[in-house]
C-alpha cells in the first residue's frame, strides 16, 4: 500500500460487503459499489448503483400495521460482466467465480489519486493452464453520466476462445439491509430492454410510485474482431454475448462503457435517448481514463489534506468518499447529504443532520456545493412550515429524516434485531435538526462571504427556524423561565421518561442551547439588514415585528437544567438509575447498542443514565469555549472551565458510543480541553468504517458524517479555525499524534490559502491575487497576510 492506494489481498467472502462499500466509486451524480462484476446479490455480494436523489415510496405491512417508507433506489446493475472458456470441442466451461474456483494472487487496489478500482488475479484450468485477469473500473468524474469497465484476460500457455457476457440487469431489488427484509423492496417497474447499432444494449425503466425515468445504455467492444457477437434481450436484462480469441501473445480485451440518465436531469428530452446518445459518442477506454484522472487531479488540488502516517492515509480515504458523494456535480442537483453516502441502503438513503459534520469542511473547499445542499433545505422550507402549522407551531419544523420532498420520512416502527420485535420509533421528535440547518446557513455565509444568500434564502430559513423555537418555548411561572417540552436529543437512546404515557423529554440541554443560538443569530441578522430588505423579508415570510420581543425574551430566559454541578442532558436525567457498566461490558462482547440489549432483556434504556453518543457534549463540538460561555451567560448561567470539565467527565463515564459520530465528537471536545485521552477517541473515529467498529454496518453504507467530521477535526478542531467578523480565527490545540498537518482553503475570493503546522510553527500562505489581504486572529495576536505572502508564527508551548 501507498499513501494513495488501499489494497485488499485474497478473497474473503465474509469481508466482501465491507470491501464493496469501501471500494465504491462515484462522482456525486451516481455511485456503484465495489462488487465483483460477475456477482449478483447474495449473502456474500451486493452489486448496486444509486443515483443521488432518486427515491421511491412503497407500502408494506409490518407487525400487522401498514407502514410507508421512501428509499434510495437500487438502480439496474450496469456492471455485470462474466466470462468462461470455450473448449476445443465447442462446449463451454463454467462461468468464472471466485466463489466456485480457487484463485491465486487475488487483489483489489483502490487508487484514490486516480479514482479507479483494479482487480487482479490468476486461476488454473485443467485444459487451459494458468490464466491471469485484470479488471479496471471507473465512475467518470468529468462526465457524471459515464462509467466504464475494462477486462483483460491473458493465457500463459493456451490458445482458444473466451466467451464474455455483459449485461444491463434490471432484475434487482433493495436487499442490502437484512433487517429491512419484511418491507416491500421492489422499486423498478416497466422495465424494457433492447439493442442498438452493433455493440450497444439498452435498458429503460421507471420507479414504481415516484415515476422517475431511468435510461441506461452500454457499449461493449473487444480490442480485436470477435468470433461472434449476439444480443439476447430479455424481460428485465439486456445481454450482449461475445466470443473472443485468446492466445499467449494476444490477450482478450473487453471494454464496457455505460451511460446513465434519469428524468430528473436537466437539458434532456428523455433518459434513454440521452443515454444512447452519450454512449455512442463516448471516447474509448484509455481516453476516458485520462479525462477522469485529470478531473480527480483538479479535485485533489483544491481539497487534499496532508497528515503523515496511517492517520493521513485514512483521512485521505475519508475525503475520497466525501468527494464521491458530494462532488462539484452536486452543485447542479436537488439533493441533500445522505447519511450513508451513495454506498448502501442503510437509513434508506435519507438525509438527517449529517450536513452539520459535512458542510464545515465543504464551506472552505467547495462552497458552491454547500450552497446547493442548503438550497435542498430551502426548497423544502414550505413543507417544513406546513409541518410546524400542523403541530400547532409557527415557523418551520424540519423533518428528522428527509428524502425527495421534505416530508417526515422517519419510520413509525423499527426492528430490534436482538429481540426480533418491532418497536415504536419516536426519533422524529429530534427537532434539533432545524438548529443544524440554521447553523449551516450561518457558517456557510461566514466562510464564503455570500451576503446575498444570507439576506435572502438563508434569512428565510434562519428566521423561520428561530420562529419555531420561540413559539415552542412555554413559560413556566414557577421557574420564571421558558421551557421546550416533548423533544428527543442527539443521544437517541432516551425518547421518553420511564413508564411515561407520552414520548419526548423536557428541556434537552443541547436542543435548548442551540435554539438560543439560532434565535440570537436571527435577531442579529434582523438588526443588520437594511430597512428595505428587512421589510421585504418580513413580508415574504409574513413575520410581524411584534413577535421579536418574545424572541429576545426566550433567548435570555430559556431553561437549561443542571444536577450535581453538571449540565443535565435533560430535565430529570440525574434522577435516572445508574447502570452497572462493568456488568454489561463483562456480559456482552459489545454494548455500543445498549438500547437493543436492554430491550431484549425486557428492560428499557429510558430508565438509566446511559447515552448512545454525545448529547450535551455536542455543544462543545459546535461552539468554541468562549462562544459557549457567552451563550450560557446570555441565559444567566455561569459555565466556567471547571463546570465544563465536570460535565465532560460525567458523560464520558455514561456513554456507550453506539454511533460513529460519538468518537469524533468526544475526540474534538477532549482535544479542545487539552486532554490526553483525546487521541483514543480520534483514533476510533478514524477506524470507524475501515474496521467496521459498529459490527457489520459499514457494508450497508459508509458513515458520511463521521468521515467528513474527521476532516473537519483536523481543519477546524486542531486549528481552532473559525470564520467570523471577516477574519480567520485560529487557536491551535495540541494533539501529539496529529502534531503535523497541512491543507488549503478557499476563503472569500482567495483560492488555495495554505495552512500548515509543523515543528511548533504555524504557517499561513496566501496565494498571489488581486483580492484583499486576510486578517488572521490568534489568542495573543492578530496579523494581516497579503496575497503573495507567507506568515510563519511560533506557537506557544502547551
Amino acid at each position: 500500500m501507498s499513501e494513495w492506494t488501499w489494497e485488499y489481498e485474497g478473497y474473503d467472502p465474509a469481508g466482501e460487503r465491507l470491501r464493496e462499500s469501501l471500494c465504491t466509486l462515484g462522482n456525486g451524480y451516481f455511485a456503484t459499489r465495489g462488487a465483483v462484476p460477475e456477482s449478483r446479490a447474495s449473502l456474500v455480494h451486493y452489486p448496486a448503483t444509486y443515483a443521488a436523489g432518486v427515491y421511491n415510496r412503497l407500502e408494506s405491512t409490518v407487525a400487522g400495521r401498514r407502514v410507508v417508507n421512501e428509499d434510495l433506489v437500487n438502480l439496474p446493475n450496469w456492471l455485470f460482466l462474466r466470462f468462461r472458456l470455450r473448449l476445443a470441442d465447442g462446449s463451454a466451461g463454467p462461468w468464472f467465480s471466485p466463489d466456485t474456483r480457487p484463485v491465486l494472487d487475488y487483489r483489489h487496489t483502490l487508487d484514490l489519486r486516480r479514482g479507479t478500482l483494479t482487480r487482479m488475479f490468476r486461476f488454473r484450468d485443467e485444459t487451459a493452464g494458468t490464466l491471469s485477469v485484470e479488471q479496471i473500473r471507473l465512475v467518470h468524474m468529468a462526465d457524471p453520466h459515464l462509467a466504464a469497465l475494462r477486462t483483460v484476460v491473458t493465457a500463459e500457455e493456451w490458445s482458444g476462445e473466451l466467451e464474455v457476457e455483459a449485461a444491463l440487469d434490471g432484475d434487482v431489488i433493495n436487499s442490502n439491509v437484512h433487517r429491512y427484509r419484511s418491507l416491500n423492496r421492489n422499486h423498478l417497474a416497466r422495465v424494457r430492454t433492447g439493442a442498438s447499432a452493433t455493440d450497444v444494449t439498452w435498458l429503460s425503466c421507471r420507479t414504481s410510485t415516484s415515476d422517475v425515468g431511468i435510461g441506461m445504455a452500454a457499449r461493449t467492444v473487444a480490442a480485436g474482431p470477435p468470433t461472434s457477437s449476439e444480443f439476447r434481450p430479455s424481460h428485465r436484462r439486456a445481454v450482449h454475448r461475445l466470443v473472443i480469441p485468446v492466445a499467449p501473445d494476444r490477450p482478450a480485451v473487453v471494454d464496457k462503457t455505460v451511460a446513465l440518465h434519469t428524468s430528473r436531469d436537466p437539458a434532456i428530452s428523455d433518459p434513454l435517448g440521452a443515454a444512447l446518445d452519450q454512449v455512442a459518442t463516448a471516447a474509448g477506454f484509455p481516453a476516458l481514463v485520462d479525462s477522469h484522472v485529470a478531473a480527480w487531479a483538479r479535485l485533489w488540488r483544491g481539497a487534499d489534506i496532508q497528515v503523515p502516517g496511517e492517520a493521513g492515509r485514512v483521512l485521505r480515504l475519508h475525503l475520497f468518499h466525501v468527494l464521491q458523494t458530494l462532488s462539484p456535480h452536486t452543485a447542479d442537483l436537488d439533493v441533500g447529504v445522505p447519511a450513508r453516502g451513495l454506498h448502501g441502503e442503510a437509513y434508506r438513503g435519507h438525509v438527517f443532520w449529517d450536513e452539520l459534520f459535512v458542510l464545515p469542511y465543504l464551506n472552505l473547499h467547495f462552497p458552491e456545493v454547500s450552497r446547493a445542499l442548503l438550497n435542498y433545505r430551502h426548497r423544502r422550507l414550505p413543507r417544513a412550515c406546513r409541518a410546524a402549522h400542523a403541530a400547532g407551531r409557527a415557523g418551520a419544523m424540519y423533518p428528522w429524516q428527509s428524502g425527495s420532498d421534505g416530508r417526515e420520512e422517519t419510520q413509525q416502527l423499527h426492528l430490534n434485531p436482538r429481540s426480533g420485535r418491532w418497536l415504536p420509533d419516536h426519533s422524529r421528535l429530534q427537532h434539533h435538526v432545524g438548529s443544524a440547518i440554521a447553523y449551516n446557513v450561518w457558517q456557510y455565509c461566514e466562510a464564503s462571504g455570500d451576503t446575498e444568500y444570507l439576506h435572502t434564502k438563508g434569512a428565510e430559513m434562519l428566521l423561520q427556524i428561530a420562529r419555531f423555537w420561540a413559539d415552542s418555548a412555554e413559560f413556566a411561572p414557577g421557574l420564571g423561565r421558558y421551557r421546550i417540552l416533548g423533544v428527543v436529543g442527539p443521544d437517541e437512546y432516551h425518547d421518553s421518561y420511564p413508564d411515561a404515557a407520552r414520548p419526548g423529554l423536557d428541556d434537552n440541554a443541547y436542543t435548548n442551547v442551540t435554539a438560543v443560538w439560532v434565535i440570537t443569530r436571527a435577531l442579529d441578522l434582523v438588526r443588520r439588514l437594511p430597512a428595505w430588505r428587512r421589510q421585504e423579508l418580513f413580508e415574504r415570510i409574513e413575520l410581524d415585528s411584534g413577535e421579536l420581543p418574545k424572541w429576545e425574551e426566550v433567548s435570555r430566559r430559556l431553561r437549561v437544567p443542571f444536577h450535581q454541578g453538571v449540565i443535565s442532558q435533560f430535565d430529570g436525567y440525574g434522577d435516572l438509575t445508574e447502570l452497572d457498566w462493568y456488568a454489561y461490558r463483562t456480559r456482552y462482547n459489545s454494548i455500543r447498542r445498549l438500547d437493543r440489549i436492554l430491550e431484549a432483556e425486557g428492560d428499557s434504556v429510558n430508565r438509566y443514565q446511559a447515552s448512545k453518543q454525545a448529547d450535551v457534549l455536542m455543544l462543545g463540538y459546535l461552539f468554541s469555549p468562549a462562544e459557549l460561555r457567552d451563550l450560557f451567560r446570555r441565559l444567566g448561567y455561569e459555565v466556567d472551565d471547571e463546570v465544563w470539565r465536570r460535565t465532560v467527565d460525567y458523560y464520558l463515564q455514561r456513554t456507550s458510543h453506539g454511533s460513529t459520530l460519538s468518537g469524533l465528537v468526544h475526540g474534538l471536545v477532549l482535544a479542545r480541553a487539552r486532554r490526553a485521552e483525546a487521541w483514543s477517541y480520534v483514533h476510533e473515529a478514524l477506524e470507524a468504517d475501515i474496521a467496521d467498529i459498529q459490527g457489520g454496518t459499514t457494508g450497508e453504507g459508509i458513515h458520511l458524517g463521521a468521515m467528513a467530521g474527521t476532516l473537519d477535526l483536523v481543519q477546524r478542531g486542531l486549528t481552532g479555525l473559525e470564520t467570523r467578523e471577516d477574519a480567520l480565527w485560529l487557536d491551535p490545540v495540541p494533539l501529539p499524534a496529529l502534531s503535523e498537518y497541512g491543507f488549503s482553503l478557499r476563503y472569500r475570493g482567495h483560492w488555495g490559502v495554505g495552512i500548515r503546522r509543523r515543528s511548533g510553527q504555524l504557517e499561513i500562505r496566501v496565494p498571489d491575487s488581486e483580492e484583499s489581504p486576510i486578517r488572521v486572529v490568534l489568542a495573543d495576536r492578530a496579523v494581516t497576510v497579503a496575497p503573495g505572502e507567507t506568515c510563519t508564527l511560533v506557537l506557544p508551548e502547551s
